[in-house]
C-alpha cells in the first residue's frame, strides 16, 4: 500500500513538474523577447497570459503583440467616444476629442491591416517576406504617430483636467504596447 502511494505521489509530482515547466518556458521566452522593447515590463505584463498560445514562436509572439495593440486601441477609441458625448465640456476639449477619435480610428485601421498581413504571410520568403514586413512596419509606425498626435492634442494648460489625464493615460498605454509590437515584429523579421 505504501509503495502504491509513493508511485501515485511520484506520478502526480512529475505531472505537476511537467505542467509547471510547459508554462514556464513560454513565459521565459516572452520575458527574454521583451527585453529588446522600449517598455519591457508592459510587454511582459500584456503578453504573459498568452504564453500557452505563443509558446516559443517569434511569429506568434509578434502576432499576439499586434492583437493586444489592436484591442487596446479599440478600447481607447470606445472610451474617447463615450467622453465625446459628455455635456459641458469646453469647446477645445470637444475639438481635441474629435481629432483624437480620428487619429485612433486611423490607428485601428493600420494595426488591423498589420494583423491581417502578418496572418496571411504563411511561408513568404525572400523579397515577398521583406515587402510584407515593410508594409507592417510602415503601418505600425504610422499608428504610433497617430497615437502621439492624439495625445499632443491635449497639450497646454487650457485642457488640464480629468479628461486630459484620462485620455493621456489610455493613449500612452496604447502607444507603449504598439511600440513593443513593432520591436517584436522587427525581432521576428531579423530571425526570419
Amino acid at each position: 500500500m505504501a509503495a502504491l502511494k509513493l508511485i501515485l505521489l511520484a506520478a502526480f509530482l512529475s505531472l505537476f513538474n511537467f505542467t509547471a515547466n510547459s508554462t514556464a518556458l513560454p513565459t521565459s521566452f516572452i520575458k527574454s523577447s521583451c527585453k529588446i522593447t522600449t517598455y519591457p515590463q508592459v510587454c511582459v505584463t500584456s503578453l504573459a497570459v498568452y504564453a500557452p498560445t505563443i509558446k516559443r514562436s517569434p511569429q506568434q509572439l509578434a502576432q499576439t503583440a499586434l492583437s493586444v495593440s489592436l484591442d487596446r486601441a479599440q478600447s481607447a477609441h470606445t472610451f474617447i467616444t463615450k467622453l465625446n458625448k459628455f455635456k459641458g465640456l469646453k469647446q477645445r476639449e470637444y475639438a481635441a476629442l474629435k481629432d483624437c477619435l480620428e487619429e485612433m480610428s486611423e490607428t485601428i485601421d493600420r494595426i488591423n491591416k498589420s494583423v491581417k498581413e502578418l496572418k496571411s504571410m504563411g511561408s513568404a520568403r525572400g523579397k515577398d517576406f521583406q515587402w510584407r514586413m515593410s508594409n507592417i512596419e510602415t503601418w505600425i509606425s504610422a499608428a504610433i504617430t497617430n497615437e502621439n498626435t492624439c495625445g499632443d492634442g491635449f497639450a497646454g494648460r487650457a485642457l488640464n483636467g480629468r479628461i486630459k489625464t484620462s485620455i493621456r493615460a489610455r493613449v500612452t498605454h496604447v502607444t507603449q504596447v504598439t511600440s513593443n509590437a513593432l520591436a517584436l515584429i522587427n525581432q521576428f523579421a531579423a530571425k526570419h
